[in-house]
């Protein structure tokens, strides 16, 4: 039974017991004013309070995650590529039940997490599936619980496998990062963002923010980096971190234009 302490409020697990949380501590995160508070796979488990969930969010990307949803609550998403089921971002919950399920939809061959707020149990569920974590290095520091299965890379751009590109964009995180699988969509390109893009209520924009919870707005340089960056890329959809948190349609064309309305408007420029 995993032991190892997992935080209440983000869901980062460590290698060791500790009264901090760095990631939390952090401005972009936040400690609960009850204050910091731990626990355990083993005690989620035993709890009986989760059970998993399984959903599909689109053509050939399934949802990952438990219900309810534990920390942050963000779910993960299993891509049905040719060269195989990847795994983007990681639900902190695991159990069993769950690891068959996703066995069952045909396991995975690597993973790929978008920023340290969602690195979670990431260990647990690398060597349940026996694969690699891939990691920006430019968010090293964060990384909770060392271990083999994480494999840091570096520069712009990883392809994880032939039809699976990382983009580090540094939105949010040094190394924030998103996922571009061409093949989604029925072949329209599809765009996996976690929150360094973020999804938001009107589907027509995406947002762009260094602290979420704590309404710190993205520097205007990164965003316009990133707005170049994905300038070389084609997609129709734009997966967020969350439960159906989905732009559907007109994907390349929200991203550039919430950048432009993004520098108007901390630029007054328009």
């Amino acid at each position: 039974m995993s032991t190892e302490p997992i935080c209440q409020a983000c869901g980062m697990q460590y290698a060791v017991a500790r009264d901090d949380c760095p990631v939390c501590e952090d401005e972009r995160q936040y400690v609960p004013q009850s204050g910091q508070q731990w626990t355990n796979l083993a005690s989620l488990r035993e709890s009986g309070t989760y059970t998993p969930r399984i959903e599909a969010q689109g053509p050939g990307i399934i949802g990952v995650g438990s219900n309810p949803g534990f920390a942050i609550g963000e779910r993960a998403l299993l891509v049905q590529a040719r060269s195989g089921n990847f795994l983007w971002d990681c639900a902190a919950y695991l159990d069993d039940a769950l690891v068959q399920q996703v066995r069952d939809l045909g396991g995975i061959t690597g993973i790929a997490i978008s920023h340290p707020h969602y690195y979670t149990t990431m260990v647990e569920w690398a060597h349940a599936f026996d694969v690699p974590i891939y990691l920006h290095e430019g968010d090293q520091e964060w990384i909770g619980r060392p271990d083999p299965a994480v494999k840091l890379w570096s520069g712009t751009t990883l392809d994880v496998a032939e039809d699976l590109r990382l983009i580090n964009l540094g939105v949010h995180f040094t190394g924030g990062t998103v996922l571009h699988w061409p093949d989604g969509e029925e072949g329209q390109g599809a765009l996996l963002s976690g929150d360094i893009v973020q999804v938001i209520p009107d589907r027509t924009h995406v947002g762009f923010m260094y602290s979420y919870p704590n309404l710190v707005p993205e520097r205007p340089h990164i965003v316009r980096r990133a707005a170049e960056l994905l300038a070389g890329y084609r997609f129709e959809a734009i997966y967020g971190a969350w439960w159906d948190a989905i732009v559907r349609t007109d994907g390349f064309e929200v991203v550039q234009r919430s950048a432009q309305r993004y520098l108007a408007h901390v630029l007054d420029e328009g």
